[in-house]
């Protein structure tokens, strides 16, 4: 085994005994020399379901955080009273007021712990920017360059600027991790905010890797235009990727358009799935 991947939080479960499901991902990764968590979904389902599927996350030797939305990032004082110093990678920017905000709508959709009381829980957070190899064949995607002319920030996404005024949020703080394993590249999306086309370029051209074996996670395709999805499936075929996991901010709908296209190549990652390489 080069890495099992077991997704403990999602907005859909693929296990009927014990799992629950919630809007959010987290994934908990296991390698031949540790374990690692990546997101913590939105706090209701990571405990639960790591002790139903026999993940122990006291055995973690770091949590990585794609981004600060609650729905990745609510578990974050529970998984400290577990595990605690914990190693947390994430951007500078995963602690910005964030709102969604649409017509006379305003929720807050921000970390909802403040960056003080998780440091007193023994969250010491690492502040990445740019690409980087976090530990041996792992990769943080630091920020990813937007190229594509098709895939856009979502104009609800909102932050509070220093005035207390909302305006666009880029979500430069939207990370993904890449595993080198024997297949090729395992890419780990969270929300993929940037574009999985740019994340997916972005890893190819930083690792100088040439095969990317898998893709899991968000691809957040759910809000996307036919043109997009066809777009990324044509990069998709490019890279000849063999298996493809989506989940979260994917949607039921466009899972379907997926998985007509990609059959036996796709799967629907739920709460209590596993890709294992």
């Amino acid at each position: 085994m080069d890495v099992r991947i077991t997704v403990l939080a999602e907005n859909s479960v693929v296990k009927p005994f014990g799992i629950i499901g919630e809007h959010g991902f987290s994934a908990f990764v296991e390698t031949p020399d540790f374990n690692f968590l990546f997101d913590t979904g939105q706090g209701k389902a990571l405990v639960n379901n790591a002790l139903t599927l026999k993940k122990d996350l006291s055995s973690i030797k770091f949590l990585y955080l794609s981004h600060g939305h609650y729905d990745h990032t609510g578990g974050l004082e529970s998984l400290l009273k577990i595990k605690s110093p914990l190693t947390v990678y994430t951007h500078k920017d995963a602690f910005l007021k964030r709102y969604w905000s649409k017509n006379d709508v305003k929720i807050y959709v921000g970390i909802p712990f403040s960056k003080a009381y998780l440091e007193s829980l023994g969250a010491d957070f690492i502040y990445e920017k740019g690409f980087r190899e976090i530990e041996k064949g792992i990769y943080s995607s630091g920020e990813v360059e937007r190229k594509t002319n098709f895939e856009k920030i979502d104009e609800e996404m909102k932050v509070e600027n220093k005035n207390g005024e909302l305006v666009q949020d880029q979500i430069w703080d939207d990370f993904s991790l890449a595993i080198d394993t024997s297949k090729g590249l395992v890419v780990i999306l969270g929300c993929a905010h940037s574009g999985i086309v740019n994340i997916l370029n972005h890893f190819i051209n930083k690792t100088g890797k040439k095969e990317i074996y898998a893709v899991i996670g968000g691809t957040h395709l759910g809000f996307a235009t036919d043109k997009q999805i066809n777009e990324t499936l044509e990069v998709i075929d490019k890279y000849n990727i063999k298996k493809v996991g989506a989940s979260h901010c994917t949607g039921l709908e466009v899972g379907a358009k997926l998985y007509s296209k990609l059959k036996d190549r796709f799967f629907f990652a739920g709460a209590g799935s596993v890709l294992e390489v």
